[in-house]
């Protein structure tokens, strides 16, 4: 979860917090290697937008917009190496030790991350799509709101997706989008294209 960039080994690299599926986050963590570049583009571009919309209402359910967080996710095992950096402690990710099918992008609401990481890692958890007709959209919460500003990001960043949930096996459902532009493979291919719709209990 990238929340800023550094000097590392001559390279300008994204640093943020690393969440595990068991919900531990490992803070300092520095991302070196494949996709560096483009999520320091990614992130830079979502803080733009959430200057740009925060605080403005959305139009549907005359709820204020929330920030979102950019998150990139790595199926199995994460290659980290420990460093010190002007006295200060690192890990540093080496991702050219990983397979770039096994790395997507996504977006959510910057306090549901660590929710949706452990709602990713729940036995149960249903990956869906939002049609544009559903009355999630309308729902006077943060869930309603994000369904709406997850589409209206992918209007302002190329290859954003927005319009997805994450069903958990209780029915709460945490709303998403995805990057094409960390395009991720066939272990995370369920996130990315939706095959469900979702369509909420009355």
């Amino acid at each position: 979860m990238p929340s800023g960039q550094i000097n590392y080994n001559g390279n300008t690299d994204p640093a943020g917090d690393l969440i595990l599926s068991n919900g531990t986050t490992i803070q300092n963590v520095i991302w070196n290697g494949p996709y560096a570049s483009t999520i320091i583009q990614n992130h830079n571009a979502i803080n733009q937008l959430n200057d740009q919309f925060v605080g403005q209402t959305d139009p549907v359910n005359n709820q204020r917009y929330v920030n979102l967080q950019d998150v990139y996710v790595v199926k199995g095992q994460v290659p980290i190496q420990q460093v010190t950096i002007n006295g200060q402690p690192y890990y540093v990710i080496e991702a050219d030790k990983i397979n770039p099918a096994d790395i997507a992008g996504f977006y959510t609401y910057d306090k549901w991350v660590t929710n949706f990481v452990a709602a990713m890692n729940t036995l149960g958890t249903i990956p869906a799509g939002i049609p544009g007709n559903s009355p999630v959209y309308e729902w006077a919460n943060v869930t309603g709101t994000l369904v709406y500003e997850t589409h209206l990001y992918q209007d302002y960043i190329r290859g954003f997706s927005g319009g997805a949930v994450l069903v958990l096996p209780n029915g709460t459902i945490i709303p998403y989008g995805y990057n094409a532009n960390v395009p991720g493979g066939t272990p995370l291919s369920n996130f990315i294209n939706p095959k469900n719709i979702y369509n909420p209990s009355s």
